[in-house]
């Protein structure tokens, strides 16, 4: 009895360990921001976001959702006296995606690619207005490891008065 009980926790795990179908939605809300050359803020500027899933339009600055995708993210905002600015916002695989490649034999892979649930985009989009630009999930990452590092390093530092 034991046996089958640990071979279908065993199963059960391998099944659902990773997947992103289960542990994340098929929708990413992004923060969107526009700003000129100088870096002051362009605020109301209309900006369309698209990927083979589907299109979103917004005013910044602001929030919206957006359907994840194994495609980038692209970006074109406008404003009247304000040259337009244009984001690529890469997508990359999310944790998840990596546990269903190995732990679920990629059929989990295979649904999550599919469905989007798998990637994600950076959480914050800044537009330049005027100019072209990328920004990546991964540069986001390794800034918020850094920022966690600095903290915890400032944590441990003696007091000084």
């Amino acid at each position: 009895m034991k046996i089958r009980i640990v071979a279908l926790l065993g199963a059960a795990s391998t099944m659902f360990s990773g997947c992103a179908t289960i542990t994340s939605t098929e929708m990413q809300t992004v923060a969107l921001s526009t700003n000129a050359s100088d870096g002051q803020a362009v605020e109301q500027a209309k900006c369309t976001l698209r990927n083979d899933k589907g299109s979103w339009e917004m005013v910044t600055p602001g929030f919206v959702s957006v359907h994840r995708s194994s495609e980038d993210l692209i970006v074109e905002c406008k404003k009247d006296g304000n040259e337009d600015g244009i984001l690529r916002a890469i997508s990359r695989a999310a944790g998840g995606m990596f546990g269903n490649i190995i732990f679920g034999g990629g059929i989990g892979a295979l649904i999550d690619h599919n469905k989007g649930t798998g990637y994600d985009y950076p959480n914050t989009l800044p537009v330049k207005m005027g100019a072209s630009s990328v920004v990546d999930r991964r540069d986001e990452q390794k800034q918020q490891q850094q920022a966690t590092t600095a903290q915890n390093v400032d944590a441990g530092a003696p007091k000084t008065n």
